[in-house]
């Protein structure tokens, strides 16, 4: 689903980009609300008036990145996407007077840029080889890798139920794809994909984490979306498509920078200043749902049953990891 935000991460064991999209969302450190504010029944409201909003835009990302695809690569994709996205949260920064990172800090946000890449790359490129539901469900697993790679490298324990969780993910996971009946090659390959870019998230949150602190959120997000871009200049400049950019593949394009991500993800964080951050991640998983029915609205790609089954008892697991 997502650099600073996407996929949903759990409690204390994330914050920040879907996701993904496809998101593609974790850390709450950056301006998450003292538990003194979080009984204002106003403040809640709104909070979840925001993530429910933020849900919303994350669940365009997969129809407007098969939009897009019928005319430009993965690459350009990816690249447009995290390059509009950059600049318009980066302008949001310089209209809220917010420091950009000082260039001491450069090397850690050049790799930064290039987690970010990955995450966000590996999702787009799923969704050529597997289906939304698929992809959704299985980069959606993040807040597992989250809680495994923080419980690994930063020595941070785990809750019984988050093992366990973890253990349900793993049986969903089996059971979307081992028994999906019309598992191919190319479905397995998507499915791998969109699992490296959960994995990429994971490493880009417990990586980043104890930078987020140390910087405003619209300066740190943009200044990851713009290196994560640079990083696939090379990449889209390659693969490039003459003659493609038509309205409506800018449009597209445009889209998924300013949509799941520059405002998604800002309504996200909006959300966490407000309400409860299990309570807005539990919310946010909802993105796998919102995707699906709008593969099925505007793509008609409904979803088998053992992919339903499947996507449901993974995010059993999930929850439980977010709880």
């Amino acid at each position: 689903m997502s650099a600073q935000s996407h996929p949903a991460g759990g409690s204390q064991l994330t914050r920040d980009p879907a996701p993904t999209g496809g998101s593609p969302r974790p850390a709450q450190s950056s301006g998450a609300q003292p538990e003194s504010q979080l009984d204002n029944p106003q403040e809640n409201r709104q909070g979840l008036w925001y993530v429910a909003l933020a849900v919303v835009f994350f669940s365009t990302s997969p129809v407007l990145v098969r939009w897009a695809a019928a005319s430009v690569t993965s690459y350009e994709i990816v690249f447009w996407r995290l390059f509009a996205a950059g600049i318009a949260v980066l302008a949001v920064a310089r209209l809220r007077r917010q420091s950009l990172p000082p260039w001491r800090d450069l090397p850690r946000f050049v790799l930064y840029g290039l987690i970010a890449a990955l995450h966000f790359g590996l999702y787009v490129i799923s969704l050529e080889y597997t289906t939304i539901a698929h992809s959704l469900a299985l980069v959606y697993t993040a807040p597992i890798f989250v809680a495994l790679f923080s419980w690994f490298f930063l020595k941070e324990g785990l809750l019984p139920r988050q093992w366990v969780g973890t253990a349900v993910a793993v049986v969903g996971i089996g059971v979307l794809a081992g028994l999906e009946p019309q598992l191919t090659r190319q479905m397995i390959l998507g499915d791998l994909l969109a699992l490296g870019s959960a994995v990429m998230f994971g490493f880009y949150s417990v990586a980043g984490r104890s930078q987020r602190d140390r910087y405003p959120l619209f300066a740190y997000a943009g200044t990851v979306y713009a290196l994560a871009a640079l990083w696939l200049l090379p990449t889209a400049f390659l693969n490039f498509t003459p003659g493609a950019y038509t309205v409506p593949v800018i449009s597209s394009l445009l889209a998924l920078g300013l949509l799941p991500l520059a405002l998604g993800h800002t309504l996200y964080n909006a959300a966490l200043r407000r309400t409860s951050a299990t309570m807005v991640n539990l919310v946010a998983t909802q993105e796998v749902t919102g995707g699906v029915l709008l593969g099925i609205l505007f793509l008609h790609e409904i979803p088998s049953l053992n992919t339903i089954v499947g996507a449901l008892i993974t995010l059993g697991g999930i929850i439980l990891v977010i709880l």
